[in-house]
């Protein structure tokens, strides 16, 4: 799997990336997002019910995604940023939003970790 064919499989636009950075700072980063703990704070904090920490790690994760052109994982964890916004109570349709990010976040990892390996990483 190359880095363009990965950015394919998570819905990402590779050629936009390119344009603001290196390959070999893109390839650095896509790597590194594996260790990003921002989605599992995310999580954690939803669990617990602290909107706050919530709102911090999705906008966390909605600022990787916009740098590294993670199209389809930034649209969802921006949605999700505004509904977690100052703290606002839950709103409708809130549950969807928390599962599409989910959703794409493992698309995302899925990925990842096949250009990984394919790197023999």
């Amino acid at each position: 799997m190359t880095l363009k064919e990965c950015y394919a499989a998570l819905g990402g636009n590779y050629d936009d990336v390119l344009g603001r950075l290196p390959e070999r700072l893109v390839q650095k980063f896509v790597l590194k997002f594996l260790n990003d703990g921002s989605y599992d704070l995310l999580c954690r904090s939803l669990e617990a019910g602290d909107r706050g920490e919530a709102f911090r790690a999705a906008h966390t994760i909605k600022g990787v995604c916009a740098n590294l052109g993670f199209d389809a994982l930034l649209e969802s964890s921006e949605k999700l940023t505004e509904a977690l916004r100052d703290g606002a109570p839950p709103q409708p349709g809130e549950e969807e939003l928390i599962r599409r990010v989910g959703e794409d976040y493992r698309r995302t990892v899925q990925a990842i970790q096949a250009y990984q390996g394919a790197l023999g990483a």
